[in-house]
């Protein structure tokens, strides 16, 4: 059977077509595909912004700012050592970008002038931690991209 230049056309629109809707069904069907957002009201976030980016200024006059290390315990915070620990209130956020359900976080109660997250809720990889935290009415805020 021979084939025109016109059904040739036709038959190579055709199988474009197919290959196009095949790979956007398997791309929305696939669960290795899906992607959360990162935040789920980040509208509420971003209106947060300006008083997220005065609390970083507040932190940067600090000092001496938040550090973190691991220990076989699992990661160690260090608050400054100038304040009193039992005047520091907050929150620390735990979140992992590539799995939304090992996001977590913690109340800041401190007797010393550290803080222990155990390592049985840390899985090795990438850790975003923020630090919302409070000391004699001055707001700080501390973020942090960390490998575990």
């Amino acid at each position: 059977m021979k084939i025109n230049w016109g059904t040739g056309i036709v038959l190579a629109f055709i199988f474009f077509i197919s290959f196009i809707l095949y790979f956007v069904i398997s791309m929305t069907v696939n669960k290795k595909y899906e992607h959360d957002l990162v935040v789920e009201n980040y509208y509420n976030q971003e209106l947060e912004f300006e008083n997220d980016m005065s609390k970083q200024k507040n932190a940067q006059l600090l000092s001496e700012d938040i550090s973190w290390k691991r220990i076989p315990e699992g990661l160690l915070l260090s608050f400054p050592k100038d304040m009193e620990p039992s005047k520091i209130t907050g929150r620390v956020f735990l979140y992992r970008p590539s799995n939304k359900q090992l996001d977590f976080e913690k109340e800041i109660s401190l007797s010393e002038h550290n803080l222990l997250i155990p390592d049985k809720s840390l899985l090795g990889g990438r850790w975003n931690i923020k630090v919302d935290w409070a000391y004699n009415d001055d707001l700080y805020l501390y973020k942090k991209d960390i490998v575990y």
